[in-house]
């Protein structure tokens, strides 16, 4: 797994201090940036954050580029809407012997580990043997309507990815660039850094988190999973009954 912060809003801080400065005062916008020390711009961002003033932190985005990541994990991170997402496609992208990822739990029991790499090999194999029997079926179409067998050839290899690919796994590697603002990380912070979130999904927040924290640790002081960023747990009986184990690594991250 890989996970890079490739870009973010400049000067994210002063920008999320300037928005709540004005919120709170009949200042001009220049008047505003002018005199916000990295103290004042350190209480502004505990000001808004302490009374739920979110809306502010939406100006400022970070984008990441997640890799060696699984299918079952990129289709968690979907679901959290307000974001933008590209992914790599298996509709355009070749997946003869793809990558795949191998959960910790299966990995650690030889038994485990040789079923499912049988089964993965097995499916390898089918997905090629469709890529190719798909590929010549639409080959010949093509050619019979006209076109010359290299242009034929390569139409048709993108057209049989499209079907072939309904036999991948969820185990199959995948890349991904996100977008998010602020806020919206807060919200994948609370649900995903939990101890209750998948464990992939988890090592991809946590590490997103730790680089938004070496470029804006004031943004981020709070942030975490709810029994971190509000201080109390939302999942009743369900809880993983650890909150202070918790509180303590995150505290220790932030250190």
């Amino acid at each position: 797994m890989k996970v890079e912060l490739l870009a973010y809003t400049p000067e994210p801080e002063k920008l999320i201090a300037t928005a709540a400065k004005l919120c709170y005062s009949s200042s001009d916008i220049e008047s505003l940036r002018y005199g916000l020390t990295e103290e004042k711009i350190t209480s502004f961002i505990d000001m808004i954050i302490s009374i739920g003033h979110e809306s502010v932190v939406e100006h400022v985005s970070f984008t990441f580029g997640i890799e060696g990541i699984s299918r079952a994990c990129s289709h968690q991170l979907v679901r959290h809407r307000i974001a933008s997402y590209s992914q790599k496609s298996q509709r355009y992208v070749n997946e003869n012997g793809f990558n795949f990822i191998t959960p910790p739990s299966i990995a650690d029991i030889p038994e485990a580990k040789s079923e499912y790499d049988r089964v993965i090999d097995e499916i390898t194999k089918s997905y090629e043997k469709l890529a190719d029997i798909l590929t010549e079926k639409h080959t010949a179409e093509f050619t019979a309507q006209g076109l010359d067998e290299k242009a034929a050839r390569s139409k048709a290899s993108k057209l049989a990815n499209e079907d072939a690919r309904f036999i991948l796994p969820n185990a199959c590697e995948t890349k991904i660039v996100v977008s998010m603002n602020v806020r919206s990380l807060f919200n994948f912070f609370r649900h995903r850094c939990c101890n209750r979130a998948q464990w992939e999904i988890r090592a991809v927040a946590n590490e997103m988190l730790k680089q938004c924290l070496e470029v804006a640790p004031h943004i981020f002081a709070h942030a975490g999973p709810s029994c971190v960023a509000e201080g109390k747990c939302p999942e009743g009986k369900m809880t993983c009954g650890k909150i202070e184990e918790v509180k303590k690594n995150f505290s220790s991250m932030k250190a």
